[in-house]
């Protein structure tokens, strides 16, 4: 390791990432059974709007994430005056903004895995007395494995490589904000280019490790099923 490196982004990339992982599952569990399952007209505009950040450049996001959360915006005031919370420059900052940019990587291979479950088995389950939960719980779920585990890896990876929605959110605060991808970024503003090429080839690494453990785990699976 060179005199620059420092582990400490790199950690905290993996804690953010794991706390928005967890979060955004128990979310969009139920919420990708409820898009399944419906055919309600507002469905296009509700998936539409979840998908926005897949499309919406990172800055424009973060950006505007950045007015609402700030305390000079009533949203931020208020959140200030009645929980006495700031979100701008702190990691709860990035936390929410990573879900919100994170949220399309977990919600669409959930709701894609639900929609193929055969409406029989639902209706077997329902026919034997089972409960909505119970059917989501016992019975979509152990069926939507592949679908699971590809929303959880991504997200989790995903949430390691942002860079622009943090940046704009929470800046560069140690151990705060600085995440790795932050962290290369100012070790090229400082040409520091042989700590830039460690923490990026750390990152290339955790990217392709993640990438071939999904293509591995959904192979194994088709095969076994």
């Amino acid at each position: 390791m060179t005199p620059g490196f420092d582990v400490e982004p790199f950690l905290l990339s993996f804690r953010l990432a794991a706390i928005t992982t967890v979060t955004l599952f128990v979310i969009s569990v139920p919420l990708a059974w409820v898009l399944s399952r419906t055919r309600s007209r507002s469905k296009p505009f509700i998936e539409a709007l979840v998908s926005m950040p897949i499309v919406l450049p990172p800055t424009v996001l973060g950006f505007y994430l950045l007015i609402l959360l700030s305390n000079r915006s009533p949203f931020g005031m208020f959140l200030n005056e009645a929980f006495g919370l700031e979100l701008v420059f702190t990691f709860e900052g990035i936390f929410l903004a990573s879900c919100i940019y994170s949220f399309p990587f977990m919600l669409q291979p959930l709701q894609s895995g639900m929609e193929q479950v055969p409406v029989k088995l639902l209706e077997a389950s329902y026919t034997l007395g089972k409960s909505k939960l119970e059917t989501l719980l016992h019975v979509i779920l152990p069926n939507i494995k592949p679908s699971m585990l590809t929303g959880l890896i991504i997200t989790f990876a995903h949430t390691v490589g942002e860079f622009g929605v943090v940046l704009m959110v929470g800046g560069s605060i140690q151990g705060e904000t600085r995440v790795a991808s932050i962290a290369i970024y100012e070790q090229v503003e400082m040409l520091d280019y042989g700590t830039a090429h460690i923490y990026s080839f750390i990152l290339i690494a955790f990217s392709f490790t993640v990438l071939m453990t999904v293509y591995i785990l959904n192979h194994r699976y088709r095969i076994s099923g």
